[in-house]
């Protein structure tokens, strides 16, 4: 029995010691002018899904939870956050090329079909992103559909 009170007394101290590591979280930034939505290239429900099952990994728009701010979830958070703004960040969207952006809707379809995207364990906490198969087809029919008007833009501006 003393064991696992040893374990439980160390396990209860790393969890305390952790919180004294700093961990800074991406910046928020809710003035975005080179968003994607703002663009007028997303319908309103298009632009719905987004916000809800993209915006908080993918945009300077992010919504921390509680869980955010305590480690160590709080790493995983920072990590991802991250990782997504630096793979897509729909907040820059109009500094991006156009090759970059056929690439990043390309994206986007490949990711959603495969149900990639939103990533299983941010669903599992937050199960009101996760997208159902109207939703997806919404997605990818959207991300394809701009493909094209991105491609005839540059056309048109050449």
């Amino acid at each position: 029995m003393k064991a696992w009170q040893y374990i439980t007394g160390g396990l209860a101290a790393l969890i305390v010691i952790s919180q004294f590591i700093p961990n800074e979280l991406p910046a928020v930034e809710t003035s975005n002018p080179g968003d994607i939505i703002q663009s007028g290239i997303v319908e309103d429900d298009v632009a719905a899904l987004l916000k809800n099952s993209c915006y908080s990994c993918h945009s300077n728009e992010t919504h921390y939870p509680w869980y955010s701010y305590v480690a160590p979830s709080s790493w995983l958070v920072a990590k991802d956050v991250r990782e997504g703004r630096d793979e897509l960040n729909f907040s820059t969207w109009t500094s991006y090329s156009m090759m970059d952006k056929l690439a990043k809707l390309d994206d986007i379809v490949e990711e959603v079909k495969e149900g990639e995207m939103p990533m299983g364990i941010y669903t599992l906490i937050h199960p009101s992103a996760k997208l159902d198969d109207a939703q997806i087809q919404l997605i990818v029919t959207w991300a394809e559909t701009t493909m094209d008007i991105v491609a005839e833009e540059e056309d048109t501006e050449e």
